[in-house]
């Protein structure tokens, strides 16, 4: 059966927008907000990858409620909301391999303070909203992936969710489902960072001829209950330092929640030099730290995963709108790095960019360019703060010291206004070392109690895919792992992936990688750090992937 021999159902809408995360659902809510002030019914639907809203959800994560103050300015006033914990403290500290130093607040610039903010899990945060969009009329979809876009004389007219029930040579199962087109006169991506769809509309209209690459860092995050004595409701701590070298960017984040819940991760930028280093074993080698593993003696660890993160930010903005729809949130790369936030900047390009294509509705309009858009987010208080924290990701490329002694002087002595700005280094797959200039590094072993092997781990993700489906990790020359991956940099999709996907097996005394797509996590690193960009993510059946709690 071939997809000429059967007939998709159709579906039409005002608006689609494609992710359930903060920016979908925050354009979501306001679009439907407009339409209830100028009394108008619009039709508006999510269409969401994971297995309910949230599933896929991860972050840190701090909240700034600028945004959600302007979304829904009574959330305050509603006890269902997740938005409790007030952050109470704050510190940043420098780590030695045995020592932790405390960074004055003097020496902090501002836009890392986070007096005001809240420590939430952004997954809970993103169910909640879509309780409140659907309140507004909006309809939601989960288990339903966005696997294609529709054109239509060089417009975008909506998209198709991805066949259910084909097996693993493409062909339809006894149980197969035929994917929805879902046509909308407007559609916005929100699939959040390294959207598959976004990438190939960025090269389908040429969204980034204009501007610098993007670059991104992985971030890896578990979620503990710790023993009551140590729990610190309200506590924020980053670090810096060990275990990474002065020429390697990250650091880690331990958030205390309430219920005696500490969010702990790591985040590395994917520009990092070493083809032997694996941000997940580095992530564990952080927690054996003296002045860390105190915190989680005698406690559990209750979920993992792990994200790949937009850091680009101001100069790596495509253009953001096209012929029928526009890129909001991740999909953008509205991050901002220093701040170390971008739930509440996602949010709002969301909001802006719906208030735009009800304009275009109300001018009666279709699949025409939300012309104004990126305009309009530029000159917001989120587009004013990312111009602001523009030169602070691109000063490390010179390493550790300089990239700290530069953010100083960017942030509290220029105010984020210095009359330049900073390119980035060169993309983060071409960052890579030959093997034969770097020195293999030795990772303690996991003790399963502290710190854990990827596997042990990935299971506290609860990722489920069914089997028998096609691999969702495309090659496009299955000769590039071994001829040159394993050649030059001994495997480097060994380590930098956080889930165990890839591996190099040997048989008839040959080497062949070997894809494990069912461990997959789907935080699209591998289709950013493979050297030759010869792995492509692409979506998976509708609800496959991570079910992600609390997180």
């Amino acid at each position: 059966m071939t997809e000429s021999d059967f007939k998709r159902e159709k579906m039409e809408y005002d608006l689609v927008i494609v992710g359930a995360g903060p920016s979908g659902l925050s354009a979501a809510i306001n679009f439907k907000k407009n339409c209830q002030r100028n009394g108008k019914n619009y039709s508006v639907c999510i269409v969401e990858k994971g297995s309910e809203v949230g599933a896929h959800i991860l972050s840190g994560a701090i909240l700034e409620p600028t945004a959600l103050d302007e979304l829904l300015n009574d959330w305050q006033g509603d006890d269902s909301c997740p938005v409790k914990v007030k952050v109470k403290q704050e510190s940043i500290k420098f780590l030695s391999e045995s020592n932790a130093f405390t960074i004055p607040k003097i020496f902090i610039p501002p836009v890392m303070h986070n007096h005001g903010n809240y420590i939430i899990s952004l997954g809970s945060f993103c169910k909640w909203l879509s309780i409140e969009a659907e309140k507004l009329g909006v309809e939601i979809y989960p288990g339903f992936a966005a696997s294609d876009i529709l054109l239509n004389d060089k417009k975008l007219s909506g998209i198709v969710t991805g066949d259910l029930g084909v097996d693993e040579y493409g062909k339809p199962g006894p149980n197969f489902q035929p994917g929805i087109e879902i046509h909308g006169k407007y559609t916005l991506f929100a699939e959040g960072c390294r959207g598959h769809l976004g990438k190939r509309l960025m090269k389908e209209f040429g969204l980034r001829d204009k501007s610098e690459h993007q670059t991104y860092g992985i971030g890896l995050k578990e979620l503990w209950e710790v023993h009551p004595e140590k729990a610190n409701e309200g506590e924020v701590l980053h670090t810096i330092g060990w275990p990474l070298d002065r020429q390697t960017y990250g650091g880690s984040f331990l958030y205390h929640l309430s219920n005696n819940l500490v969010s702990v991760g790591f985040v590395i930028g994917l520009d990092y030099k070493n083809p032997y280093l694996s941000p997940y074993d580095e992530f564990q080698k952080f927690k054996t730290h003296p002045k860390m593993k105190s915190l989680f003696e005698n406690g559990r660890r209750v979920s993992y995963g792990a994200r790949a993160l937009n850091e680009g930010g101001w100069q790596s903005l495509p253009e953001l709108t096209f012929p029928g729809g526009a890129l909001i949130g991740c999909d953008a790369g509205t991050l901002n790095t220093p701040k170390i936030k971008g739930t509440h900047t996602a949010m709002k390009s969301g909001m802006i960019a719906a208030e735009e294509v009800f304009l275009e509705l109300e001018k009666g309009n279709a699949n025409t360019h939300l012309g104004n858009f990126k305009n309009k987010f530029l000159q917001s208080w989120a587009g004013v703060e990312l111009k602001k924290a523009r030169n602070v990701r691109p000063s490390f490329k010179y390493g550790l010291s300089i990239g700290m002694m530069y953010t100083g002087i960017d942030q509290i002595l220029f105010r984020g206004k210095a009359p330049w700005t900073l390119s980035h280094a060169e993309p983060d797959h071409l960052s890579l070392k030959n093997k034969k200039d770097c020195k293999p590094i030795e990772y303690p072993k996991p003790d399963g109690k502290l710190t854990f092997d990827k596997l042990t781990n990935v299971s506290f993700s609860s990722t489920y895919h069914e089997e028998n489906q096609p691999c969702h990790l495309k090659l496009t020359d299955d000769n590039i792992p071994i001829s040159n991956n394993l050649e030059l940099y001994d495997s480097p999709e060994q380590r930098y992936c956080p889930a165990g996907v890839y591996e190099v097996l040997t048989e008839n005394e040959k080497p062949r990688l070997q894809i494990n797509s069912q461990n997959c996590i789907h935080c699209k690193t591998c289709d950013i750090k493979d050297p030759k960009q010869n792995i492509t993510w692409v979506s998976p059946e509708g609800g496959g992937g991570p079910n992600y709690t609390n997180m």
